[in-house]
């Protein structure tokens, strides 16, 4: 007896660090053949025995004097999910080993319904808790035919609990025991042992597109197999998942994309599809050269800056000068006269000679005596002479009072000889005026004499100092 014990758990043990998958979502299907061990003994249920009974549990392990060997029992189970699986079952055996009976050979059969709890899915030992309700059978006179819902047959409800050692991916070795509770008197209770082989098989399927979820790399979406599951929409050889236009059959070496005008920018990226450009105007062509796309540019034939939408600044005078920065749009001038008409050096001269001479009284702006109103006079005159050029009058003060202050006070200056001279006749398209306060003094203004010469007008020839 304890030879044939330690040969059992041996058995058992051989395979129980082997690490793989049980029955799961991925291997819902479980068939399983295996040897069914009977044992009416230890069960504590004298009133419905046949043969004499032991205690509940009483000699639990005596396999040689109690346990019944049947033929290989079948299962055949579905995982449903949470570690839970259904399934059918069916056993049979001879029963020879009853205590206090001798030479007896009753036939045993059982078919069962069964839910099964098996927790620790991933673990290569997993421990499996069973229930189930079935019938069960037990004749003494093997040779007289007896009806599957004879009186020899009766409802039967069980529990057990077992473990699973798993051999492989598919293939895992389970012992189990149950205890099982006949309804009928005339069926005693006993324990029922098995050593199972239980293969999994069947794999989900969740888009039934012929390929595994294990294997599925796009397992909610039927794909292809030679894109391990994925689609590919528009059928161009590149899946889906990698496809930037998975509905337009394209190129693979263009992600799956067509380049419809051949110029590297695909039609997607391509500002211009139909129009061959380059990838820094994206995909549009820049005629002009501008580095403004012709779709951006309103002169796409003329060369222009992209803050005047690709078109050249206008020049009205021709003056190589654009009219936006033409202080005389409509007169041929030079640059450093910001676009106007250069007025000549000597004229110049003569107009700073005059204005040198033009002083203010202290915190004062207003043209005071004879003197000051013929220079001014004159420089009307030299300015009619003269009638092509512009000029800027700048005002000065001396360094007497707030520096703020006297800025608003020079330009105050400069006013009073703009007005004097625009009511002498001159045209005010040809002057401008501004301020400088104490900078750039011609004396010093540590004297009155030197402060008296800084608060004067000055000429120039453009509007800039």
């Amino acid at each position: 007896m304890k030879k044939q014990r330690l040969l059992f758990f041996s058995f058992v043990l051989l395979f129980s660090f082997t690490i793989c998958w049980s029955q799961s979502a991925s291997h819902p299907w479980e068939f399983s053949l295996g040897l069914t061990l009977l044992d009416l003994y230890p069960t504590g249920d004298k009133e419905n025995a046949i043969g004499e009974v032991g205690s509940l549990f009483e000699s639990f392990f005596n396999a040689d004097g109690h346990w019944n060997l049947g033929v290989p029992s079948v299962q055949l189970s579905r995982y449903i999910g949470s570690s839970f699986s259904i399934g059918l079952q069916g056993s049979l055996a001879t029963i020879r080993n009853i205590e206090g009976l001798s030479d007896t050979a009753y036939s045993f059969f059982s078919s069962d319904v069964f839910l099964d709890f098996s927790p620790l899915q991933q673990h290569s030992i997993r421990p499996v808790l069973k229930v189930g309700y079935g019938l069960s059978q037990i004749k003494q006179n093997r040779n007289i035919p007896d009806p599957l819902l004879s009186k020899n047959t009766s409802k039967t409800v069980f529990g057990g609990i077992g473990f699973d050692v798993m051999l492989s991916e598919e293939v895992s070795l389970g012992v189990e025991t149950s205890y099982r509770n006949a309804f009928e008197k005339y069926i005693p209770r006993h324990f029922q042992h098995n050593v199972v082989l239980h293969y999994v098989f069947g794999k989900k399927d969740s888009d039934a597109d012929g390929i595994p979820d294990s294997k599925d790399e796009c397992p909610d979406v039927p794909g292809l197999k030679e894109f391990n599951g994925c689609p590919d929409t528009d059928g161009d050889k590149v899946p889906d998942k990698e496809d930037k236009c998975p509905d337009i059959p394209g190129s693979p070496e263009l992600g799956g994309c067509v380049d419809s005008d051949g110029d590297g920018v695909v039609d997607p990226e391509d500002g211009c599809p139909q129009r061959p450009g380059s990838k820094e105007m994206k995909g549009c062509p820049d005629t002009d050269g501008d580095r403004i796309s012709d779709a951006d540019d309103v002169c796409m034939d003329q060369n222009g800056p992209l803050e005047n939408s690709g078109c050249p600044w206008p020049d009205s005078d021709q003056d190589g000068i654009p009219d936006k920065d033409d202080l005389c749009v409509d007169e041929p001038g030079v640059i450093e006269n910001n676009g106007c008409p250069k007025l000549d050096s000597e004229i110049m001269e003569a107009l700073n000679r005059f204005g040198a001479r033009i002083n203010f009284a202290a915190d004062s702006d207003r043209i005071l005596g004879q003197k000051t109103r013929a220079i001014l006079n004159e420089i009307i005159k030299l300015l009619r002479e003269n009638p092509n050029g512009k000029i800027s009058i700048e005002g000065y003060a001396s360094s007497d009072g707030d520096s703020n202050y006297n800025i608003e006070l020079s330009v105050k200056r400069a006013e009073a000889v703009y007005e004097y001279l625009v009511a002498g006749g001159i045209d005010l398209n040809r002057l401008q005026l501004r301020g400088y306060g104490e900078e750039d003094p011609i004396s010093t203004n540590q004297t009155p004499q030197g402060r008296a010469i800084n608060r004067r007008v000055q000429f120039r020839a453009t509007k800039e100092r």
